[in-house]
């Protein structure tokens, strides 16, 4: 009889971890990020919040951090033919160090202003200025030497990323997360 109660504690036991586990265990968006709070604006002076304010239930945003990934950005923008697919939601997120003032901040908007002439251009365009290591960290992101294609919900939540340059195969994994709805 003993034995019987010994398996049946060593059960109860089993399954008491069980059911601690389901509620410390990582859910998705703990897994891969989630975008820190923020309001900002495109550099049509368009205001975004993250989160409630995306521009559909799935936005895709383009992650930059430097100059150079300008290119890397740009190659998800032709491969994907978001200029001319209204079905996708997305945006361009260059991360800037913040310059802390008011004053330095419009003179990065300006820089950006001259380089992106276009009305189009310039509402898609949301600079972020924050620190860029937090950003990095509180998105899940594994650092700022690459770009970043990330799917994000209204709530700023990573649904799905991908690193780099335009790919074929990491396009295809976007446009899925991109048309579910619903987890």
């Amino acid at each position: 009889m003993k034995s019987n109660v010994s398996y049946l504690g060593a059960w109860f036991l089993v399954a008491g971890l069980a059911v601690a586990l389901v509620f410390v265990a990582p859910n998705e968006s703990s897994v891969m990020g989630r975008l820190p709070i923020f309001v900002a604006q495109t550099l049509l002076h368009q205001p975004i919040a993250v989160s409630g304010e995306l521009p559909a239930d799935r936005t895709l945003a383009l992650i930059t951090f430097r100059r150079g990934q300008h290119a890397q950005a740009e190659s998800w923008i032709r491969g994907l033919n978001l200029r001319n697919d209204p079905s996708i939601a997305w945006m361009r997120m260059p991360v800037l160090n913040d310059p802390g003032t008011p004053t330095g901040r419009s003179a990065v908007e300006n820089r950006l202003l001259r380089h992106y002439p276009a009305d189009a251009e310039r509402a898609k365009l949301v600079p972020v200025f924050t620190d860029p290591s937090s950003f990095v960290r509180s998105a899940g992101l594994s650092g700022t030497s690459q770009s970043y294609a990330v799917v994000i919900n209204r709530q700023g939540e990573v649904l799905a990323r991908v690193e780099g340059a335009f790919d074929a195969d990491k396009a295809q994994t976007l446009r899925e997360t991109l048309q579910t709805h619903g987890f």
